[in-house]
């Protein structure tokens, strides 16, 4: 076996040192995915061309070491994980490029099924496949797993919306179906593998027997084995190759890019949900609907439901259906309203020979058709977050005849009952026959191993023999079903699969044990740990769905890797292993704690709203010693002195640039880092600070519109100045106030006033405490006993402070639920802009909404603002968090670098009028970022009216 600093060694002769990773701490993190299995990887590389994909084929073959590729790892079966060389695709293999009149795309496997349809979204097209994790799935995996989901069914999966296909591959040969001369040249060049390709096509289609069974299998949805309807669908090898590829798991080649095929996205929708009293009833109406139009027909057993019913905003029926019922997630998509319409009237006529708990009402509110969604999607993870600790979910996939479904799931329910799955739930897409079952398993004994695999056994029996339907409909082989290929598929089929792999990939180096798998234990080998950890770990389920909104993913590391790290380290802790905790420990300050954000976005794509920020604020505060709280609290009590400090600091760095040049603070403050690395860096964004303000006092004016508290926030108060602007972002929030006659009271105590964000977001409990209930106790006074709302005029603080309950003694916490708080954007839009009218600028304007506004729903009201008050109005698809997080961009910048950089690449491709945000600190690191000055979008509202 290769010792480890010579594969490094090797490995660094391909790929550069900054894209390997090789510490302890990254193979850790990368060795789980959605699934349940877990194998620590001797490498992870992040190549960036076919030509590094190539030499890394060689390298594997020299070495004998097996490589894997991996995108999203969304993956619920195991199959993006490996021992080997994990080569991740996720940060640089992101090209989309619109083609055809939008009716076909061509997508790198590195970006997100979501972001593909973003960039579609404009055409009213989208890709076919749309599975639930669509918005994390990459298109590698989407390919490669042959992805369909809610809405595309068989006729618009991956293997069908696949016009064309590049690949490598193993023997580093390549290839793309959409060059007329590579036909001839795989002919001439891959003489074995096209023979042999040409053979088994003469082969099936001797056989009448094998050739009906894959025509009529594949006319539902299966994904078990290799594509073999490649054969029976296609002539020249080269194209079977390419569509074997689709499905094939990463086990045949590298899929380097595709060119598919668009679908509609009909703009018009209508969404209902139907209740029924058991099962059967519900199964019996698929059909019915089905031959309505309904485009979705998503299928929800009782106890799915009851697994989401304690969600925010749940339908009230749901919390009263009987222990039989069901439910059928109805939904019609058309390109007219009147289309629509017809659709639903005749739906409802349908519906009315149904047994049916109540009358469905169908709704075109997308924000209800979201909700929906959420609900349907969000039964996977919900389970997972109720689990018992220490024990893991497992999501099966399987597809049954319509016709048979409900005797199927009455049957599947039996096995719960025999096998003590008491949470085990039901659910899926019912219009194909294809139903999802999760059930929570601990592998932590031999007994409950021996369990799972006892019923794994008997649900093949059921599938396959019982009822004939496939044990894989949409979420690949993967490890858990690779022993049951042959089961599923027969001898002969399973003969032509192994002959497949072994002619394209002889040394079984290319993600080894997937598919192929000639193991009959393979479904309980490499099982994750899970031991109980804290509450944010234990309710996670590593799903991933986290990830692509997360500021560190191309730095460090991600909310899903983090957990995966803090279980690892107490499975390290458990066996005694100490070295490797400790080396863990050490690596997991900077990688785990110091470069997360703690910005929350996490819990916004969460399906259970699991926020690590706040696993990373507990871990912080635990790391905190006395003396450290004591001095947070002591400088909590005086904050009013260090906001002067800060304001002294700010002048004498403003004053240094303007005797030695612009840049000497930051070449001053970048050498002293190197010395002190606590040391926060200068920003050219930085100025001297704004004049004070008059406290204490009451702006009125002569068209007086009602009164409000004007609380700017301390960032404003020593940071608020830009650079060309001779107004303040105070004075300018207090002159639109002025133009549209609205009274403003600004606290007589202000200096020295904090949300607490700067304490909470460092773990600081007891300064955080402290500052939150004073703020309370002095809003409460100046907002007469909270008869005047209060604004803010930094998105970011106005989070923390309607979020500050929990840490409020009784007293404040009453005073605090009479207090209305509103963000500037809040105010803008409900209160400033219906005064004055459109009066929109000529200009074109960029926005970068800050995470708080997202998080606080409200960054739809500052598009609103945009828009009403400039003509052409631009929100980038890859915006989100910049990582500046009140001061990372200061401590940290390479954590605001990558956080910030596909957002920047985008705005920079033109040049805007104007760049708007609405917190300051954001707008240093997107200036930073762009080159361009971002400003509050007070600014834009002041000079407009």
């Amino acid at each position: 076996m290769i010792d480890f600093f010579d594969m490094i060694a090797a490995l660094n002769t391909i790929i550069p040192k900054e894209r390997i990773r090789d510490r302890y701490i990254d193979l850790v993190s990368f060795a789980a995915d959605a699934g349940f299995y877990y194998l620590l990887p001797k490498a992870v590389v992040l190549p960036v061309s076919e030509e590094e994909i190539i030499q890394l084929f060689q390298f594997s073959s020299e070495k004998n070491i097996p490589i894997v590729f991996r995108a999203g790892g969304t993956s619920l079966s195991g199959q993006c994980i490996t021992d080997g060389i994990l080569v991740d695709l996720s940060q640089y293999w992101k090209k989309c490029t619109i083609e055809n009149q939008s009716q076909l795309v061509r997508v790198q496997p590195g970006i997100t099924g979501a972001m593909v349809n973003a960039y579609l979204k404009k055409y009213q097209r989208k890709i076919g496949p749309d599975p639930a994790s669509i918005n994390a799935a990459m298109m590698g995996g989407i390919l490669s797993n042959n992805a369909s989901g809610m809405c595309c069914g068989v006729a618009q999966n991956s293997y069908h919306t696949t016009q064309y296909i590049r690949f490598v591959l193993p023997d580093g040969k390549r290839f793309s179906t959409e060059l007329k001369d590579d036909y001839t040249r795989f002919e001439q060049d891959c003489s074995e593998i096209a023979q042999t390709l040409l053979d088994i096509k003469a082969q099936i289609h001797s056989n009448t027997a094998l050739f009906d069974k894959i025509r009529k299998k594949y006319q539902t949805k299966t994904t078990v084995g290799y594509s073999l309807n490649a054969f029976v669908d296609f002539e020249h090898p080269l194209d079977i190759l390419a569509h074997l590829l689709i499905g094939a798991e990463g086990t045949l080649a590298f899929i380097a890019e595709a060119v598919m095929q668009t679908v509609p996205d009909y703009p018009h929708k209508a969404t209902a949900l139907f209740y029924f009293p058991d099962i059967y009833e519900a199964c019996k109406a698929i059909l019915p609907l089905k031959d309505a139009g309904a485009m979705t027909v998503e299928l929800m057993d009782r106890a799915s439901l009851r697994s989401v019913e304690a969600m925010e905003g749940i339908p009230p029926i749901i919390k009263t259906l009987p222990d039989t019922a069901a439910a059928l997630l109805v939904e019609f998509q058309e390109s007219s309203n009147q289309v629509l319409e017809e659709r639903v009237s005749n739906c409802l006529q349908v519906a009315s020979a149904f047994q049916l708990v109540q009358t469905p009402e169908f709704t075109t509110d997308t924000a209800i058709q979201q909700f929906y969604w959420k609900i349907r999607k969000g039964m996977f993870p919900a389970v997972g977050a109720v689990r018992a600790k220490g024990t893991t979910v497992v999501l099966e996939d399987v597809a049954f005849p319509v016709e048979s479904l409900g005797a199927a799931i009455h049957d599947l329910h039996h096995l719960f009952k025999t096998y003590e799955y008491h949470n085990a739930i039901i659910f899926g897409h019912a219009k194909d026959g294809n139903i999802h079952f999760v059930v929570t398993q601990s592998f932590n004994t031999p007994e409950e191993i021996d369990r799972y695999d006892r019923f794994i056994q008997d649900v093949v029996s059921l599938v396959v023999n019982k009822h004939n339907g496939t044990l894989k409909a949409e979420h690949g082989t993967g490890r858990n079903m690779a022993p049951f290929v042959e089961t599923e598929w027969g001898e002969e089929a399973y003969e032509i699969m192994k002959r497949l792999k072994q002619v394209i990939d002889p040394r079984n180096l290319l993600n080894p044990g997937v598919i192929i798998n000639e193991s009959k234990d393979a479904h309980i080998q490499h099982l994750k740990k899970l031991p109980v950890v804290e509450e944010e770990v234990d309710r996670c389920i590593e799903c991933g769905f986290c990830e692509h909104v997360c500021p560190s993913r191309d730095l460090t590391a991600t909310p899903r890797r983090r957990i995966v790290i803090r279980r690892v380290l107490e499975n390290l802790r458990q066996e005694g292993k100490t070295r490797e905790y400790e080396t863990l420990l050490q690596q997991y300050q900077y990688d785990g704690t110091d470069t997360c954000a703690v910005d929350g976005m996490c819990a916004t794509a969460c399906p259970v709203d699991i926020n690590t920020g706040d696993l990373v604020k507990r871990l912080r505060r635990e790391n905190h010693s006395a003396a450290a709280n004591k001095w947070a609290l002591r400088v909590a009590k005086h904050f009013g002195k260090v906001e002067s400090v800060v304001r002294i600091g700010l002048k004498l760095g403003s004053g240094v640039n303007a005797v030695f040049g612009k840049k000497a603070m930051v070449s001053l403050t970048k050498g002293m880092k190197k010395m002190v690395p606590a040391m926060p860096l200068w920003s050219e964004q930085l100025q001297a600070p704004p004049s004070k303000l008059r406290t204490g006092t009451v702006v009125k004016h002569l068209e007086r519109r009602g009164s409000i508290v004007y609380f700017p926030a301390c960032i404003s108060r020593v940071m608020g100045k830009y650079s060309g602007k001779d107004k303040n972002l105070m004075e300018t929030f207090l002159s639109i106030c002025k133009k549209v006659g609205i009274d403003v009271v600004i606290p007589e105590n202000i200096h020295g006033s904090c949300c607490g964000q700067i304490f909470s977001s460092k773990g600081f409990g007891a300064a955080y405490q402290y500052t939150a209930n004073k703020t309370v106790s002095q809003l409460w006074e100046v907002s007469k006993e909270g008869v005047l709302p209060i604004v803010m005029d930094v998105s970011s603080c106005t989070y923390t402070l309607k979020h500050l309950r929990s840490v409020l003694n009784a007293e404040d916490q009453e005073k605090f639920d009479k207090l209305t708080i509103l963000d500037s954007v809040e105010f803008l839009n409900n209160s400033v802009l219906p005064i004055t009218g459109p009066k929109p600028l000529n200009r074109s304007v960029v926005l970068h909404p800050v995470c708080s506004l997202k998080k606080m729903k409200t960054d739809g009201m500052f598009l609103n603002i945009a828009q009403h008050y400039a003509t052409q109005v631009t929100v980038p698809l890859t915006a989100g968090c910049c990582g500046m997080a009140g001061d990372r961009g200061f401590l940290i910048p390479e954590l605001t670098e990558a956080a910030t950089m596909a957002e920047s690449m985008e705005v920079k491709q033109r040049k805007y009028d104007g760049y708007y945000s609405s917190t300051k600190t954001c707008e240093i690191a997107m200036s930073e970022a762009v080159q361009q000055n971002y400003e509050s979008i007070l600014f834009l509202v002041d000079e407009a009216i």
